[in-house]
Order: structure tokens, then sequence, then C-alpha cells
């Protein structure tokens, strides 16, 4: 068990109010990024975080860890720091060029809820690496 929770309505919207910058790209879901640096042009990249997994807060020292972590199982992977922002909220991340495949397994495995796939000249899209969060209708009696 993975221990990922469907996202709510509330975490759906601040993925898409985010600002993601890392290495000259900025994007934003659903909005194509704007020009990419000649070396990421034409690349599938994926951005990637360790911290605050399913969701839920960790200390700075715990995240840092974990962001130690994915650097290394991104080794031999071309990457560049970078972080997502909104607000006065901030959380590390990395921009890495890799199959969207291979980042979104990477992802589940450091229980990341999802990922912003990026693709020169195309919106960036968010992918949820859980079902939504459907709200349950109960049946009442009346």
């Amino acid at each position: 068990m993975t221990g990922l929770v469907p996202p709510t309505p509330a975490v759906l919207r601040a993925y898409r109010l985010s600002t993601y910058t890392a290495g000259g790209v900025v994007a934003h879901v659903g909005r194509r990024p704007g020009p990419m640096p000649r070396h990421w042009a034409g690349r599938d990249l994926v951005v990637l975080s360790a911290c605050n997994p399913c969701g839920r807060l960790r200390p700075d020292g715990w995240n840092r860890r974990m962001m130690d972590h994915l650097r290394e199982a991104l080794r031999g992977f071309s990457c560049v720091e970078g972080e997502g922002r909104l607000g006065r909220w901030s959380e590390p991340l990395l921009l890495v060029a890799i199959a969207p495949a291979r980042g979104m397994c990477l992802a589940r495995r450091f229980r990341q809820n999802a990922v912003i796939l990026l693709r020169d000249r195309r919106p960036a899209r968010l992918v949820l690496l859980t079902a939504p969060a459907i709200p349950q209708v109960h049946a009442g009696s009346s």
C-alpha cells in the first residue's frame, strides 16, 4: 500500500495555481511553458519532488533527506533544481529529462500524489498518481 490518497478539490486547485520553475523553464498546469532553453527543447520533462509524501507535511530536514534520495535515484539523468510556489508556500523540485512512465514510477516510489509533465510547445499537464476524490453520496432516511 502506497498511502497515496486522492487529492481534495483544494489540493487540485493548488496544483493548478502553482508556478513551477527550474532551469530557465516556467510552467503552470494547463498552459504552455515559456520558451524552453535549447537543451530542454523537444524532450519529455517531468517535474518531480520527494517532499511531503502522500500530501502530508513533513519537517524540513526530512524533506531535504528525501530530496537527496531522489537525486541519487536520478543519477545519470539530466536534471536541474527548481521550486513549486503558490503564494508564501514553496517546495523544492527537480525538472528531469526522463520518460514520463519512468518519472511517474519514481514519483510513486517517493509516495507523491502527482507529477507535472512538460513537452515543448504543449500545455503543462498535471498527472495524478491516484484517482481524484469523488464526493460520497449517502442515502438519507427522510
